[in-house]
């Protein structure tokens, strides 16, 4: 079984600057990373191998830090590792971001399996996996939180909502996107570790990918960061006191004028 598994590197802080001209994210300078719900799918990834055979490949996009994120990675369990990394990819909103991995995963080649986590924690859209399962017209199934099984061309998953779960049925290849009650991730033992300072990180570019440059980037995001601002603190309730009737007047006109 051939699984991909698609991981970010997020910056580990709260204190975030956003970069004035373009309104994204300054990472230059910052600790990063693995994203935190990323980490489930590495788990998962790898427990899917142990179970079925094959290997797991993980794969980025991002500036040449998150190569230590790739590595990482490997310690977990993954087999290889691709960084995708290009000055022409910077500013990318999720389309333009699922294009490039969809670009890169179809020269990765054959595959089962595509596992992203649920979202990042720099900008929780949880657009980005199925985002990637459109571009390469895949079945896609999200909120997972168990793997049933996969048989022949078919998956069996648990799909988490907020009443329970959904038993989904799925063609594979195919993509999912999973929750942190999936699993418990592993830490990386020694022979990872010492597997990951050696390993091989397979480096592409756009041209590599073979990337619409029209796709690629702040200029080929459909959608932008107009302004940034901080909400207004919100004002403390009224306690209305008095007869019931009187209450119930005085809420009535509270609430004509919100509604003008």
């Amino acid at each position: 079984m051939n699984i991909i598994v698609c991981i970010k590197q997020v910056p580990n802080t709260t204190d975030v600057k956003i970069d004035p001209v373009t309104n994204t994210l300054i990472r230059d300078g910052v600790e990063s990373v693995i994203n935190p719900f990323d980490a489930y799918a590495i788990e998962e990834g790898v427990r899917l191998k142990e179970r079925f055979g094959g290997k797991v490949t993980v794969i980025t996009m991002g500036p040449p830090q998150a190569e230590n994120a790739l590595k990482e990675a490997i310690s977990l369990g993954c087999d290889e590792a691709v960084l995708v990394s290009d000055r022409k990819f910077a500013g990318s909103d999720t389309w333009a971001t699922s294009y490039t991995l969809s670009c890169a995963i179809r020269k990765i080649g054959a595959f089962d399996v595509i596992i992203c986590g649920k979202q990042a924690s720099d900008g929780d859209t949880a657009q980005v996996g199925p985002g990637i399962s459109t571009h390469l017209d895949i079945p896609q199934v999200t909120y997972v939180k168990k793997i049933e099984e996969i048989a022949g061309n078919k998956a069996k998953v648990e799909r988490m909502t907020e009443e329970g779960y959904d038993i989904v049925e799925t063609p594979v290849p195919c993509l999912f996107t999973v929750v942190k009650e999936i699993n418990t991730p592993r830490i990386p033992s020694l022979k990872g570790m010492m597997r990951a300072k050696s390993a091989k990180i397979a480096k592409w570019t756009a041209d590599d990918i073979k990337a619409d440059p029209k796709n690629l980037g702040l200029d080929g995001s459909p959608t932008r960061v107009v302004k940034i601002f901080t909400p207004p603190q919100r004002k403390g309730g009224e306690i209305l006191k008095g007869d019931t009737i009187d209450i119930v007047k005085e809420l009535v006109e509270l609430l004509k004028d919100v509604v003008i």
